[in-house]
This record gives C-alpha cells, structure tokens and sequence, in this order.
C-alpha cells in the first residue's frame, strides 16, 4: 500500500487513537457482561465477531472503498493467522467475562500492555529507555494492589483471562508488524471475518449455538461489537501508524479506571478501597509513562539511556 509508505507519523494524533480506542474498547467489559447474562460464551462470540464483520465492512464501502481490503501476498499467511489466534483468544476472554467481575478482568488485563512492550523490543526491536521502568513497575504494582483481595475468585476464570491476554498480545503485535502492508480497516475486518469462521467451527463441533435469549441480550450485544471489536481496533490500528508498539499499548493501562464508571451505572458495581487505590497508582504509572515519552522522544538516542 502506497499511501500507507508515505504516511507521516504524528506521534500527537497516535496519542489520540490510542486513548480513543481505549475509552471504546472499556465498554467492552459492560456490554459483553450484559450478552454474556443471556448468550453461553460461544454464541455470543459467534454474535460478536459476525457483527463486527458486517460493521466494518460497511464502514470500509463508506470510507474509501475495497481497495482497503488489499492484502500483499506476504501477509496473507500472517493475517490468517491474525485472525485464527483472535476467534481463540475472544472464546478464551468471553469463557473468562462469564465466570469474573468486569472490574477484575479488567485490572488482570493490564498484563496486556506489559506483556505488548516485551513483543515490541523483542521482536520489533523497538526501544526501550531505562526510564520507562519505573512506570512500568509502578503499573504493574497497582495491578497486584488492586487485586489482592480477588484471588478467591474462580481459578478457571483467572486461566481463561491469562490465556486471552496472550491471544490479544500476539494479535497487536501482529497487526503492528502489517500495519504499512494492509489498512487498519482491512486489518479490523479480516481480524472479525477469520475469527468469525473459527468460532462458527467450534460451536457448531460442540453444539454449543443457542440464539434463543431475550431482545436486549441482543441489543446490548449488537451495539457493543460495533464500540468494541469494530471501532476501537480502527482507532487502534491507525495508531500503530504514528506511534510505537509499546507506547499505543500502554495507553491502555487507564482502561480499568474507564471501566469502574460503566459498571457502577450499568451494573450496579462499585471497586472496593484497594481496587480504587491500584487503579490511581496504575494512572499515575502509565501517565508517567507517556509523559517520558514526550519528554525525550524529541531527543537523540544515548545508548546508556535505552536497551
């Protein structure tokens, strides 16, 4: 993609899809919490992703057109796989969501970034400061504060969160590595299509389909595939276009902290002393964080201050 090549990075306007990703992809743990009440975690994900795939279709054919389908045919082996690792990965977070808190998945998902920043050195050899590992450390402090007072929570809930944050890693790292071969919409929509197929395969091999829930389970459902698996990721992928791996990641550590409010007016929940505690410290470590970017990304590299 040629327009892709030529796209000047805005680091500022990276910032914004990111945050704005963020804040859609929150409503993800209140909207799927309300379907997963009706649907068993393998229709809904069936739902989910089916939906998804026809919204960002559509808005591919009102925003440029199918030439952002285009795929090279050197990435098509690796959006396939994009797209297999996603439908394991949605299977293993809805599974989770049905057994967990949203508050408390969503602090156990902040291993999400952390994890993210490794891919990002280790394999996009992006880099690192020195500097950026205090905020890490304080970010992933208030994670354990924030739940440890949670681990007489279902243990299989716990396994099936860890297994989906892997998936979810491996798929951002992934999309960042095709983001100049493939468009972010492209991207989005072969993500949802292929996992889409997936999770078709393996509901209907374990019988598990049942659409017989009541209407608002699949309002709820509907619209929250559009916020979540559809128009975040857009903004997500678009990010990738200006910033690095690893920085769009960690704007994501605020998530819990978006999340606390929709829970509280959607589902009646509210954090406890320690959860309200971890996320503050988690804020203030991620805010730090994008702050030293800012700071120093301007500045020339010494090779004392980054690995």
């Amino acid at each position: 993609m040629n327009s892709q090549h030529s796209l000047t990075k805005k680091p500022n306007l990276g910032l914004l899809y990111a945050f704005a990703g963020t804040v859609l992809l929150s409503t993800n743990y209140i909207t799927a919490k309300y379907g997963l009440r009706g649907f068993n975690p393998e229709t809904f994900s069936l739902i989910w992703t089916a939906a998804a795939s026809v919204y960002s279709f559509m808005i591919i054919l009102l925003t440029g057109g199918t030439s952002q389908l285009f795929i090279p045919a050197g990435s098509i082996g690796r959006i396939i796989g994009l797209g297999v690792i996603t439908g394991a990965g949605m299977l293993f977070t809805w599974a989770g969501l049905a057994l967990l808190d949203p508050t408390f998945m969503a602090f156990l998902f902040r291993l999400h970034p952390v994890l993210n920043i490794l891919l990002g050195v280790l394999v996009l050899h992006e880099v690192f400061r020195r500097k950026e590992l205090l905020p890490i450390s304080i970010v992933i402090v208030g994670g354990l504060i924030s739940v440890i007072e949670r681990w007489n929570i279902v243990y299989l809930g716990v396994i099936f969160t860890l297994l989906a944050i892997v998936s979810v890693s491996f798929q951002m790292l992934i999309a960042k590595e095709r983001i100049e071969k493939v468009h972010p919409k492209g991207l989005v929509f072969y993500r949802v299509m292929i996992a889409m197929l997936v999770i078709a395969a393996w509901t209907i091999v374990t019988g598990k389909i049942n659409f017989d829930v009541k209407l608002s389970y699949w309002l709820v459902t509907l619209l929250g595939a559009l916020f979540g698996p559809t128009l975040s990721f857009i903004f997500f992928f678009h990010s990738y276009q200006h910033w690095d791996f690893y920085r769009s990641s960690m704007v994501i550590t605020i998530q819990p902290v978006l999340v606390l409010p929709w829970a509280y007016l959607f589902l009646g929940e509210f954090p406890n002393a320690l959860e309200l505690i971890g996320g503050s410290i988690i804020m203030l470590g991620a805010f730090w964080l994008m702050w030293i970017h800012f700071r120093y990304s301007k500045e020339p590299l010494n090779v004392d201050n980054h690995f």
